[in-house]
């Protein structure tokens, strides 16, 4: 395990809960999208309820489930728009 961190930045909601526009997770060897879910929602309980809907982008483009993370990406999560 790596004794590293990943950076998130925050957008809309999230940001409000998280009370800062950036969140830093502990990183482990292997991440996924996935894996950055359940880690947000472990590492900050005030995430948890918007963790499972969270869109995720890496270097500026959305990101699948199993897509890989490392710490040098550059990692957003924007909580799902609604209205019309």
């Amino acid at each position: 395990m790596t004794a590293s961190s990943i950076q998130v930045r925050l957008f809309a909601r999230a940001r409000e809960l998280a009370g800062s526009d950036t969140i830093s997770v502990h990183a482990v060897d292997e991440m996924t999208v996935a894996w950055l879910r359940t880690a947000i929602a472990e590492q900050y309980p005030v995430l948890k309820s918007l963790s499972g809907q969270l869109l995720i982008a890496v270097d500026n483009a959305y990101a699948g489930e199993e897509q890989p993370l490392n710490a040098e990406q550059e990692i957003a999560c924007f909580p799902p728009v609604s209205g019309g």
